[in-house]
């Protein structure tokens, strides 16, 4: 099986397949809000098995992907979860990598269909340092148990524990039986719903060509201010010391009355301007929440009065600051 194929678990009862970049999983069972619940509360489990998957070996591992890498990692702890981004000469964000390291290996996930750019990338850069990289997604499938969630993981397994849950690397051949096991099917549409709720950009939706981490609040997360030179450092460094980002992530609720979300792309104005004004930033994520109702996220100019009643493509919202103008 290819890391493209579609997942297995989309034979289970009810799986109705996502689309966009969430293609090849589930992106619901029949459910949503009640999946949608049932997440927040702690249970069930998502199929990521879409994700490429990224193994770095080697005794110089933790030290090469400190020079390459936004985040501080040549001392990361083992199982201690981190992210971290890869940035173009000119700092806009090119790769986001959720990582761990088991004290052998560390274990990368990445956005679906972006590990062969990030393996080539890593491969030129490895000179004389003793790494191994591989790309492993076609013998791991990666499997999200929220926090709170009591499913056992194997020994020997690579699990990422974050405050939002658990990201296990499964190897593909014991995907069904660890699914069989870990409680309700949820699918990729709640896990969305509850990453927009929670302000967490994603690469691909929030991101185009020119994102600077800054924009999007992956200055917290993701980037060590006080490490040493990375490519793009220096227009972290300056943005931060010096100036700000051109854009800013808000976080929309949307009228409730309106039928369709403004999907990933759509026009966001100045309410009061009308529907044929300038256009001061796009929709990145829009979902619908069990508790919130229809919410989304986008990326508007810095200067956008943050008390400003938005229009997202035809939708009327309320913003909420994420990233500070």
């Amino acid at each position: 099986m290819t890391v493209t194929s579609k997942s297995p678990l989309l034979s289970l009862p009810g799986a109705v397949p996502a689309e966009g970049p969430d293609e090849g999983v589930a992106g619901h069972y029949g459910d949503l809000f009640r999946e949608q619940r049932a997440l927040a509360d702690g249970t069930g489990f998502v199929d990521l098995s879409h994700r490429g998957v990224i193994t770095v070996s080697g005794e110089d591992r933790l030290a090469w992907l400190h020079l390459l890498l936004t985040q501080h990692v040549e001392k990361l702890p083992p199982h201690h979860a981190t992210e971290a981004l890869v940035l173009t000469a000119h700092g806009h964000i090119e790769h986001a990598l959720y990582l761990v390291d088991d004290g052998s290996t560390t274990w990368i996930h990445v956005e679906p269909g972006t590990q062969g750019a990030l393996l080539a990338y890593l491969e030129s850069m490895k000179f004389f340092y003793r790494v191994e990289t591989a790309d492993a997604s076609e013998q791991y499938a990666v499997v999200y148990l929220p926090a709170g969630a009591i499913t056992a993981v194997p020994e020997g397994w690579g699990v990422r524990e974050t405050a939002y849950g658990r990201d296990v690397f499964v190897p593909r051949a014991e995907l069904e039986s660890f699914a069989a096991g870990a409680g309700r099917p949820i699918g990729s549409l709640s896990l969305e719903a509850l990453r927009i709720e929670a302000h967490r950009p994603r690469l691909g939706l929030e991101t185009d060509h020119r994102t600077i981490p800054h924009e999007l609040g992956w200055l917290e997360t993701a980037v060590h201010l006080q490490k040493g030179c990375y490519r793009g450092q220096e227009t972290v460094a300056r943005v931060h010391n010096l100036g700000k980002p051109p854009r800013r992530l808000v976080f929309l609720h949307l009228d409730g009355s309106e039928v369709k979300l403004p999907p990933h792309g759509s026009p966001v104005r100045i309410a009061s301007e009308g529907a044929e004004s300038r256009q001061i930033g796009f929709v990145t994520s829009s979902a619908r929440h069990w508790e919130l109702g229809p919410i989304a996220l986008a990326l508007v100019k810095r200067n956008t009065a943050v008390d400003a009643t938005l229009l997202a493509d035809t939708t009327v919202a309320s913003q909420e600051v994420v990233v500070a103008p």
